[in-house]
């Protein structure tokens, strides 16, 4: 009898899907359903929470589903027989919400804002990128965390760094520090700019919203801001603090379609550089995220279905606007939900023990960068934002 054969090894279209041959799927379920258990339980949690507080969505469910896996990990432990599970929820799971997400954004949304609304958007996410990469340095820490929670203070918080971290080879650990770095600051934001915008723009909405938008790190925490804003203050136009906050924001998500790319291409070629010598040449084409194009596509799918109802007809000659507002809030219930999974899986993930292991620099690190984003916002919403008009 000959020896066994190595297992072979995924063709194109099941790495693509599962990572993995479509043999070994099963081993995938066990891991998968866990997170989506820990994303139910979370998910009522949170409306217990939010509805104790009395502000619908203040508390996302992403957020809990984080901490309910981290519990889970550092009390009763996580068996082998998950593992492989979490894993898949990291690495497809993730990919799959974040290209869902894209229906959130229409293009529409960005000429709302206006054209002087860009800089302001932009400054900010270069303003999170650039200095928190410097603190980093400066402090000694690993090039990996700094440069996510870079992602997660300029562009859109959690997502932005669980998408950054395959590209650069991130550790669970570094991932799971960096998520919870941008959130201790972001919720402390969200409770503390809506009353701090309203003195500094003296009640002005529009540059109230801006500024909510554009220094805030999670859309969640964004929209709660926003809420907080409006609900606090008694406003009633329309759109409201809140939209406005929630549109910039979106404009701001968007970055992470050239954002994201780019910070890999870099981290990549000077690790490369470092590893291989100057003469290497490093492809961005291999390290382009593909996801990235299937946020673009929903992006698009969207902007065309609103153009078309805006217009008077019917979005891709199906839907009405009454539907298409219904399919669009269904897919991103969804990509919610999707990436609220993938969450989890980082929380499953995550070893307090670890954690320790990176000290207190990392925090030092968010409230600079968080701080600096705050005030970099501050001074282009006082440029830009009189020239606005929504």
């Amino acid at each position: 009898m000959g020896t066994q054969t190595e297992s072979r090894q995924p063709g194109f279209w099941e790495n693509l899907l599962f990572g993995t041959t479509l043999d070994q799927v099963p081993t995938l379920i066990p891991g998968v359903v866990l997170a989506s258990v820990v994303v139910l339980i979370a998910a009522g949690l949170a409306e217990l929470l939010n509805g104790a507080l009395g502000y619908d969505g203040l508390i996302s469910f992403i957020l809990v589903a984080i901490v309910l896996g981290m519990i889970i990990r550092n009390t009763v432990g996580l068996k082998d027989t998950f593992a492989p599970g979490v894993s898949f929820t990291l690495k497809k799971v993730l990919r799959l919400g974040i290209i869902l997400l894209g229906i959130r954004l229409s293009f529409l949304d960005v000429l709302e804002v206006g054209g002087f609304g860009i800089p302001i958007v932009l400054g900010a996410v270069l303003t999170g990128l650039v200095f928190t990469t410097a603190v980093t340095r400066w402090l000694g820490l690993s090039d990996r965390l700094g440069t996510l929670i870079a992602v997660g203070t300029g562009i859109c918080g959690a997502t932005a760094i669980v998408a950054t971290a395959p590209g650069i080879k991130a550790k669970e650990q570094e991932v799971a520090y960096a998520v919870a770095d941008i959130t201790v600051f972001g919720i402390a934001a969200m409770f503390l700019y809506p009353f701090l915008g309203d003195l500094i723009f003296d009640g002005d909405v529009t540059q109230v919203g801006l500024f909510l938008g554009t220094s805030i790190h999670e859309t969640a925490q964004v929209a709660g801001a926003g809420l907080i804003y409006d609900q606090s203050f008694d406003i009633t136009t329309s759109p409201s603090g809140a939209d406005i906050a929630v549109i910039a924001k979106l404009v701001r998500n968007a970055f992470m379609v050239v954002a994201i790319p780019a910070v890999t291409y870099v981290y990549a070629r000077r690790r490369d550089h470092e590893e291989l010598g100057e003469g290497h040449r490093t492809e961005l084409r291999k390290l382009f995220p593909v996801f990235i194009l299937g946020f673009l596509l929903m992006a698009a799918i969207r902007s065309l279905g609103d153009a078309a109802v805006d217009s008077g007809g019917q979005a891709f000659g199906v839907f009405d606007a009454e539907m298409w507002s219904d399919v669009t809030r269904w897919i991103r219930t969804w990509a919610e939900y999707t990436l609220a999974t993938a969450m989890a899986g980082v929380g499953l993930g995550t070893s307090i023990e670890q954690l320790k292991g990176l000290g207190f620099k990392p925090f030092v690190v968010g409230i600079t960068a968080a701080l600096a984003v705050g005030v970099a916002s501050i001074g282009l919403v006082s440029i830009f934002g009189p020239m606005i008009s929504v």
